[in-house]
């Protein structure tokens, strides 16, 4: 009798960790786009198409609680959860949901003001998805929000130096980019054009210098401060706008993920500026041999010879088994500082 008792526990258990991971999207909050919205569940995963990738999830599978903690994933510029997918299932198993705004004039829709357009409204649409996870009839019984991680790489990292305190602005932005336009130009300019060290170089920095300089003039300081806020993770982020002291302290804990071999946030004017300042910040991940779309996982199709492959592509050696440990420590990041909700 005892052996089948013990069987029995034994394989409830086992049921509970080979619980599936739900999905759903809820209505953004003030005309918003759609949150996207990863958490424990008792549904089975099953396959599921979004856009290219095919994926294993329990849509709209029944929510179960977890730890009752809430992480926010802010996507990069042009993204979407999906890319995001492997790091969100490792969060759910550990216990928390995991909410995606959609960021909007910025993403896989929509990729229509990226850069200081999209910087300014992202950590609002941050607090507004907390708002619509928590105002929800199926997840607001499960969660307690006084203690909400946020996650973000590339433009959403970002987004996650503003949430833990840092403070940027446009000019600095256009003052960067007129130093360094030749030495960091994707920074500046996105996944339009790269400088070939051919004669068009010349009149790529030209023309990219003079919209730069005309719209990007407000020498106002941009901050964002949510109290529901108490860690963050900042992952190959967009940081050389900021004003570095403001960083020096982050208001809360705050995790970095670096790829050295990032040719689309040049690591010595972003995140090493961090690193060079924030002496309490975590170092989650220092890939040597990872690009700037390391940590999207799993990785686009990119179409061969495109920008977005040279920019967003695995360098040669960088290897993508290591992902899942660096998506543990992530895990445990969040786990050490958002303990369990009672």
């Amino acid at each position: 009798m005892k052996k089948y008792l013990f069987a029995c526990v034994f394989l409830l258990a086992f049921g509970r960790a080979q619980a599936g991971v739900g999905l759903t999207e809820l209505p953004g909050p003030e005309g918003d786009g759609p949150v996207s919205v990863f958490y424990p569940s008792s549904g089975e995963d099953k396959a599921l198409q979004r856009g290219p990738f095919a994926l294993q999830l329990a849509w709209q599978g029944t929510p179960v609680r977890g730890n009752g903690r809430l992480i926010v994933i802010s996507h990069g510029s042009g993204g979407n959860p999906w890319v995001h997918t492997d790091v969100a299932r490792t969060l759910v198993q550990a216990g928390f949901v995991v909410a995606f705004p959609q960021h909007r004039g910025d993403h896989t829709g929509q990729f229509t003001d990226p850069g200081p357009i999209s910087w300014k409204l992202r950590p609002a649409e941050v607090s507004r998805a907390i708002d619509a996870v928590g105002q929800s009839p199926q997840f607001a019984p499960l969660l307690v929000l006084d203690k909400v991680g946020v996650y973000g790489g590339s433009a959403g990292g970002h987004t996650a130096l503003t949430v833990a305190g840092g403070r940027w602005s446009p000019a600095a932005f256009r003052r960067h980019c007129e130093a360094h336009i030749a030495d960091d130009f994707s920074s500046c300019v996105g996944f339009f054009t790269r400088l070939r060290g051919n004669i068009l170089d010349g009149l790529k920095k030209t023309v990219a210098l003079g919209v730069i300089r005309q719209r990007f003039d407000d020498t106002s300081w941009y901050s964002h401060h949510d109290p529901r806020i108490h860690a963050a993770i900042a992952s190959v982020p967009f940081a050389a706008d900021f004003d570095m002291a403001s960083l020096a302290a982050p208001r809360i804990p705050l995790g970095l993920i670096e790829a050295r071999q990032d040719i689309n946030q040049v690591p010595r004017f972003h995140i090493d500026a961090v690193r060079a300042v924030c002496t309490t910040c975590t170092i989650i991940a220092d890939l040597p041999s990872a690009g700037h779309g390391a940590m999207l996982s799993p990785l686009p199709p990119f179409k061969p010879d495109t920008i977005a492959a040279e920019l967003l592509g695995d360098p040669p050696g960088f290897d993508r088994n290591t992902l899942p440990e660096i998506d543990r420590k992530i895990a445990a990041f969040f786990r050490q500082h958002l303990p369990p909700a009672p």
